[in-house]
């Protein structure tokens, strides 16, 4: 988001953490945070704060494969699995090819994907990579090195691996956040930015909190 800091127009970050509770399994908003760059320093304050808060028993963090997140994440959540969300995983995979061989790679990964098992989606993955082995090496590479990334959630039962295998469910509400505050365009400070995105955060997590479980 664009804010103003004195005289200078600077970008800043919004950081939005939401969960899942075990308890009964519904959905809420953690944390908000605006904070000047996204960085392993920022999210390393950002899980620190919520661990002061409260925060336990961590059992799956799921994000993109940004370096920092991950890394933070594991240190403050020892024991904790990491999930690669699979539409940025496939974004980033289709972009290496040219446009006339991504539909033929989006097959073959919606297969790797709605495999029953790990062992089977690995195998599935080991063809695809052999056939593009040759055409697309790197492809082959990335398949080879980073597919088991996006199968943590193979380990958890299947009813909850819908909503845990991306970030779908924060996608939506980013864009929901920047289509409100594309009308103010720049913010006239920090604190106004805050505002506004806390109250929709917290007006999506009570309509999480009365609505379905996931």
């Amino acid at each position: 988001e664009k804010v103003r800091v004195g005289s200078r127009i600077v970008s800043q970050g919004v950081l939005v953490v939401s969960g899942v509770r075990r308890t009964d399994g519904m959905r809420e908003i953690l944390a908000v945070e605006v904070t000047d760059t996204e960085s392993e320093a920022t999210y390393h304050e950002l899980f620190r704060a919520l661990k002061a808060r409260g925060l336990r028993g961590v059992e799956l963090v799921v994000s993109d494969d940004h370096e920092g997140l991950k890394s933070a994440a594991f240190r403050h959540f020892q024991g904790a699995s990491w999930q690669r969300c699979r539409v940025h995983y496939a974004r980033n995979l289709l972009g290496m090819v040219g446009h006339a061989r991504r539909k033929e790679l989006a097959e073959g990964l919606r297969g790797i994907f709605a495999a029953p098992s790990r062992e089977v989606a690995l195998g599935l993955a080991s063809e695809l990579a052999a056939r593009r082995r040759q055409s697309h090496p790197r492809v082959a590479e990335h398949l080879e090195e980073h597919i088991e990334e996006c199968l943590t959630c193979l380990a958890f039962p299947e009813s909850h691996r819908r909503r845990i295998r991306t970030t779908n469910g924060l996608e939506r509400l980013n864009q929901e956040i920047k289509r409100r505050t594309r009308v103010v365009r720049i913010f006239p400070n920090r604190e106004a930015c805050s505002r506004l995105v806390t109250a929709l955060c917290v007006e999506q997590s009570e309509e999480w909190l009365t609505g379905r479980r996931y």
